[in-house]
């Protein structure tokens, strides 16, 4: 017999990983070309040259028994060292070693910083639409997931409802900046807002709120636009990052907190985070991989290659009268449905072989998320699929 909690998540289990699943099997049925999987997010860009020959330098020069051995539950020394120096760098912080947690990806380190900040029935917010993982994040260690919708069309935080969803109970904001699955970019504006919130109801309820920045899609932005770094806007921030994106690794899960020096109660933070990375049995974040994203910090996937399938993606929908939010980051496309009720729409499009996922997985029903990161063929082979979709939903209307 499993316990009450899981009981909860096999219901709720990822509608994402079950398109895709689907997906595969008509892949099978109907052969690859045939289908057109737009469900997970998983970059088909390879990983830089660079990575794959760091790694090679790696095993080739150091030492094998550090390589494959134990380190301290934070991650190698010099490795949080260089990280820290790229982002002072690049950002204009001040961090150093002692601010970085290695983590198993980014999904690791929000488990990490949960686990460390929450005690039974604390509330986050999130904005909605949101990764769906967020739910099951929070309510693993007890936490309430408090939802608090953007606004619409622009999908940007709603600063009113944000003062108002917040309680005395608020430990923590999640912020997914690019967001998944918008593709909406949060500009230096909004963020100077919602800190502004979350300062007065800190001095108003006399407790600390954390706003928790995950940001696996930092480095996917086009058209010029500029990701916030939050650390510079609001004192209690924490940052949980990836490269899974950036270096499209995400197989190898990792990542790495910041944990600002500024922070309120920053040693006991830091040290109980360290101690809730063994205690979920992460231990460390991988001592191969570690070193490796080290010696390619300064690498970066091919955005160009996204940049061209969303340009495409976007205008061949709009031009069939799909209203979409035009991505600024990360590689989704938000798209209103049509019809009423989205699964209907979902499964119209599956009928086409079609793969999308509906919107209600990200507590906002009546859109889908499309994931462009997929080959640039399957992008121009869907067309037809999608002319036929747009016709579908014009005899329903």
């Amino acid at each position: 017999m499993i316990s009450q909690k899981m009981e909860k998540f096999l219901q709720n289990n990822s509608a994402i990983r079950a398109m895709f699943e689907e997906g595969k099997k008509m892949a099978a049925l109907y052969g690859a070309e045939n289908v057109y999987d737009f469900s997970l997010g998983n970059p088909n860009v390879p990983a830089p040259q660079a990575v794959n020959q760091a790694i090679k330098d790696i095993l080739d020069t150091e030492d094998s028994l550090m390589i494959h051995g134990y380190m301290s539950n934070t991650g190698y020394e010099d490795v949080r060292q260089i990280i820290a120096k790229s982002l002072n760098e690049r950002f204009q912080t001040n961090f150093q070693a002692q601010n970085l947690i290695m983590t198993v990806g980014a999904a690791g380190g929000l488990n990490v910083i949960f686990k460390t900040l929450l005690n039974p029935e604390d509330e986050v917010i999130a904005f909605s639409p949101y990764f769906l993982e967020y739910n099951a994040y929070v309510t693993n260690y007890d936490g309430i997931l408090v939802e608090v919708p953007c606004d619409t069309p622009t999908f940007l935080p709603s600063i009113e409802k944000l003062s108002k969803a917040v309680t005395e109970r608020t430990k923590a904001v999640i912020i997914n900046n690019p967001n998944n699955p918008t593709g909406v970019v949060y500009p230096v504006e909004v963020i100077k807002k919602i800190a502004e919130v979350l300062e007065k109801k800190e001095k108003e309820f006399g407790t600390d709120i954390y706003l928790v920045s995950d940001e696996p899609y930092r480095e996917l932005v086009y058209d010029n636009a500029e990701v916030p770094y939050l650390t510079k806007y609001y004192k209690n921030t924490i940052v949980g990052y990836s490269f899974s994106k950036s270096l499209s690794l995400p197989g190898e899960r990792i990542g790495y907190l910041v944990i600002p020096s500024e922070i309120s109660d920053f040693e006991r933070v830091y040290n109980a985070a360290a101690i809730a990375t063994r205690i979920l049995g992460y231990v460390n974040a991988p001592s191969l991989m570690q070193r490796a994203v080290a010696r390619a910090i300064h690498e970066q996937t091919d955005i160009l290659y996204y940049d061209r399938n969303r340009k495409t993606l976007y205008d061949m929908l709009t031009k069939l009268g799909f209203e979409c939010v035009k991505p600024e980051g990360a590689f989704y496309l938000w798209m209103k449905t049509p019809t009423k009720e989205e699964n209907e729409f979902c499964t119209m499009a599956k009928e086409l072989h079609l793969m999308l996922v509906p919107g209600s997985s990200f507590q906002c029903p009546g859109y889908v998320r499309i994931a462009y990161c997929v080959s640039y063929e399957t992008i121009l082979r869907s067309e037809k699929a999608w002319e036929k979709l747009a016709e579908k939903c014009q005899e329903i209307k």
